[in-house]
């Protein structure tokens, strides 16, 4: 029998999780209940997970808790038994399908209402995904309940016996690709049963099973792994593991892979092979040819989303050996177009640069930071994360120490009185860290995109380097109009009102709106733009599946596809986005225009080269 379980809002867990934040364990046992006046359940068929059922869910929980030093006292070893642990049980005595499961609020009141004792001694003064569900492959209760799941083999003798394979980093690493590989169990399954048995000896296992991912994910789009008998799907890992295996063994490496040979692609599938040559990184669109220097650079880019911004550095000489963002589609998005980028799954607030190593060095951190607020919503809910991301940017410049840095945001940030205190903070920071900057408003449209958008852009370098830096200038020339960038799309499929949409389409776009997270769809924004949209002839009411074909009327007003909203931002059109339509068009919303990326990187480059 499955069960409902009370679900707290976020409305209601926010400030509940802001105030047990300040409690200690003792005085959190004194908010302990198994039910809370805000809970809701969900309008659906099934049975209320009762109060005494709740209660002996506590009791086991807790009992498992004091076998690791509950609440006294912890350390990393019990902590890792009590999670495997507590993960079977959770899977096993909830009786919660994953429908139910999926929901972020249901675990927000298992830890604030029922067990907020035991969620605080786990992790204490946690951040809010910890507590809040935000994101369930790090919510103390909720990571573990899935992974139980994923693992789980009701034939085995020991159902749970895959969850001690591998640690919470590396099954994160699986169920970060989750789209692909870590949300099948039956995938899972095999990684895990495959990966216990490969020899590790004198490897980096983190490093190998990053390697092994990779080349499953290069697989993901060729390959039905939920069709595959568990058999074969073993032997085909195992042939994969291997190969990632021996691409970390010196003694392997007269081996050519694709890893060492980026310009070869080679994709095994049972006894057949297929190869295909990837040559130079895919150009911009509107961005004139320009030859690579001999030297090149390396860079962390934070808040990269789906990777154009990297992108465009790329063609500037910037070689990422680290990308940074909480979103797990734009992270599968940049492993389905560069699949030896680094790529990890997790908010920059929490990174700690001194687990990864290649980080130190490096010459430049880039990032497109979400959109701050003006200080008069300084403590806002609206506000809080963003404010965050941009002081841990600053603090990892500090961290970090790179030759340089590039930071985009709105205009605003640069030019408005509104945010004087926040430029005042930054360069107090930066100039504590030996760093000089420069600001500037930069409009993609002056550099080639066919769009009428303007970004913020901090520069910081250090000496020798920021006395030989200059901003780049437009060259002058007009950027394409809608009509010509979108005329083949448009009438491809035989619309008869082509010809006409192309030459009312005139002017170049208005700017591309991601749109926020907490609310709306996919559309194009508010209603101002909107209505821009409209004077070129676009329903901006939401997006298209498909050009407009034979059958669409001459003189109506087609709506966007989210490739055509791509070749507004100038990305590539073999770029390719990860997730639903919503979260695609969300990507390339939120995305810097690779060609103005690039004229800003290769600014910089010729600073620090010279």
């Amino acid at each position: 029998m499955s069960f409902l379980y009370p679900r707290l809002l976020t409305e209601q867990a926010r400030p509940l999780f802001e105030e047990y934040r300040q409690l200690t364990v003792p005085e959190l046992v004194g908010r302990i209940a198994v039910s809370h006046e805000s809970s809701v359940y969900v309008a659906t068929g099934g049975d209320r997970v009762s109060a005494a059922r709740l209660q002996e869910l506590r009791a086991g929980v807790v009992d498992l808790a004091k076998r690791a030093g509950f609440p006294d006292n912890s350390d990393r070893a019990r902590n890792a038994d009590f999670d495997i642990r507590l993960a079977a049980l959770l899977h096993t005595e909830m009786g919660m399908v994953p429908a139910e499961a999926a929901s972020r609020d249901v675990w927000a009141a298992l830890a604030l209402v029922l067990l907020p004792d035991v969620a605080f001694w786990r992790y204490p003064q946690p951040p809010k995904d910890r507590v809040l569900g935000t994101d369930l492959t790090r919510h103390v209760f909720g990571r573990l309940w899935w992974r139980a799941q994923l693992v789980h083999s009701s034939g085995d003798p020991e159902p749970y016996g895959a969850l001690a394979i591998l640690g919470e980093a590396a099954f994160d690493q699986i169920y970060a690709r989750r789209a692909a590989l870590g949300g099948s169990p039956h995938m899972v399954r095999a990684i895990l049963r495959v990966w216990k048995d490969l020899d590790l000896a004198g490897l980096n296992e983190r490093e190998t099973l990053r390697d092994f991912l990779k080349r499953l994910l290069r697989l993901a789009p060729f390959v039905l792994f939920d069709g595959i008998e568990e058999r074969a799907l073993d032997n085909e890992l195992r042939t994969v593991a291997q190969e990632s295996v021996n691409a970390q063994r010196p003694a392997a490496n007269n081996v050519t892979t694709a890893e060492q040979d980026p310009t070869r692609k080679t994709v095994a599938l049972g006894s057949r092979t297929t190869s295909a040559q990837q040559g130079e990184p895919p150009m911009p669109r509107n961005t004139l040819e320009t030859p690579l220097r001999s030297r090149r650079f390396r860079s962390v880019e934070i808040c990269a989303g789906a990777g154009a911004q990297a992108l465009g550095l790329e063609r500037a000489g910037f070689d990422p050996v680290l990308l940074i963002d909480s979103k797990a589609d734009a992270c599968f998005t940049i492993d389905l177009n560069r699949p030896h980028w680094d790529v990890i799954c997790m908010d920059v607030v929490h990174f700690d640069p001194s687990v990864r190593p290649e980080t130190q060095g490096i010459d430049l951190i880039s990032g497109g930071l979400p959109r701050v607020k003006s200080s008069a919503t300084v403590g806002r809910a609206e506000d809080t994360e963003e404010r965050a991301v941009l002081r841990a940017a600053i603090k990892l410049v500090s961290d970090i120490k790179p030759k340089a840095v590039i930071l985009e945001n709105v205009p605003d940030l640069v030019e408005s009185s509104g945010f004087a205190v926040d430029r005042s903070w930054i360069e107090t920071k930066l100039g504590e860290a030996g760093y000089r900057w420069s600001w500037r408003v930069l409009n993609a449209a002056a550099f080639g995109v066919p769009q009428n958008r303007s970004s913020g852009f901090l520069i910081a370098l250090k000496e020798p380097y920021f006395s030989q830096f200059s901003w780049p200038e437009p060259d002058g020339l007009p950027a394409p109009t809608v009509g010509q960038i979108l005329g083949p799309s448009m009438s491809g499929h035989g619309w008869p009102g082509a010809e006409r949409w192309i030459k009312g389409a005139d002017r170049v776009a208005p700017a591309l709106v991601g749109g926020s997270d907490r609310r709306g769809g996919a559309d194009l924004g508010p209603t101002g733009s909107k209505n821009a949209w409209a004077s070129l002839g676009v329903n901006g009411n939401s997006l298209g599946d498909e050009p407009p074909d034979s059958s669409f009327p001459a003189t109506g007003q087609p709506k966007l596809t989210v490739e055509q909203a791509a070749t507004i931002q100038a990305i590539p059109e073999d770029w390719r986005f990860f997730g639903g339509k919503t979260s695609r068009y969300r990507q390339i919303g939120h995305a810097m225009p690779p060609p103005l990326a690039t004229v800003v990187g290769q600014a910089v480059a010729a600073a620090l080269r010279s």
